[in-house]
């Protein structure tokens, strides 16, 4: 019997902007236009959803203020039991990007993952944290320290690679090898110079590993910040690297497709990459350093 799953993906630009209210003001309207979108993905009969990176504030990384620490809450914590309810209420997996406190000072990139049953399954842990110009991210994250898990959900096999993850084809073959059939990328990606990889990686990594990905982008421009222009086209794609649905540049969605996991195992056996790989001569990659 073909396993066939609806998966979905939000999109969204901020309802307030740094300046029109505090901090907890600005993330409280974001999730509660989160809400209003989980709720049109449950009467889509969405079964697997994921959102955006740090999905309940704006991508503050521009900025070295510690303001936003205040944000950051425990994973579990309130927004994962509240977003509990909503996949129990619509039997919906859904993929929680969210910014963690672990401890005081001690802050992660996270995406939880919770099951259609609204069971918190657990979470990972953004790995590769850049700091360059407009993304000073290792100001508010510290690199995450709980590798690659894989989710056995109600209805797939879920890993999650976040944003800047997606540069590196090591963690999205260990997502591969440790048993993921979708992986989740939610990001926060401006037009500009990586703007030509964002369907390059993604689809060379479905390929590579054989599975399918849902790759999320912001929409719109965050004031005060002018690090440019989030320019939506969210995506899926399947394991032959070919865009099954795609997300508009500039407006808030749910973009959503029928996908069957079958593929999986029809590609695998056309492309025999598990098979023909040769781990044991590739040692030297621990030890090369630049």
């Amino acid at each position: 019997m073909p396993r066939k799953v609806k998966c979905g993906l939000i999109q969204c630009g901020l309802p307030l902007h740094e300046g029109e209210g505090t901090v907890a003001k600005i993330k409280e309207a974001m999730i509660d236009k989160h809400l209003k979108m989980i709720d049109q993905a449950g009467k889509k009969k969405v079964q697997i959803l994921c959102l955006q990176e740090i999905f309940s504030t704006p991508y503050f990384c521009p900025s070295q203020d510690a303001k936003w620490y205040a944000t950051a809450e425990a994973v579990p914590g309130p927004t994962t039991d509240l977003l509990s309810k909503y996949a129990k209420k619509y039997k919906m997996v859904i993929v929680v990007p969210m910014y963690e406190r672990a401890a005081a000072g001690v802050y992660y990139n996270t995406s939880a993952v919770i099951d259609a049953d609204g069971e918190y399954l657990g979470k990972y842990r953004k790995i590769h944290i850049p700091q360059v110009a407009g993304f000073w991210e290792k100001f508010f994250f510290k690199p995450g320290n709980l590798g690659y898990p894989v989710f056995e959900t109600a209805y797939a096999k879920v890993g999650v690679y976040i944003c800047y993850d997606r540069h590196f084809p090591e963690g999205a073959r260990c997502l591969g090898l440790n048993g993921a059939e979708i992986v989740f990328n939610p990001s926060a990606t401006v037009a500009g110079l990586s703007q030509h990889l964002w369907k390059l990686e993604q689809p060379a990594h479905a390929v590579a590993n054989g599975y399918f990905m849902g790759c999320i982008n912001r929409v719109g421009t965050e004031r005060p910040w002018k690090i440019g222009k989030f320019y939506g086209h969210s995506y899926f794609v399947n394991p032959r690297g070919e865009i099954l649905a795609e997300g508009s540049e500039d407006h808030d969605e749910v973009v959503t497709i029928d996908i069957d996991l079958d593929k999986i195992d029809e590609v695998r056996n056309t492309w025999q990459f598990y098979r023909d790989r040769r781990p044991e001569t590739y040692d030297e990659l621990g030890m090369l350093l630049p």
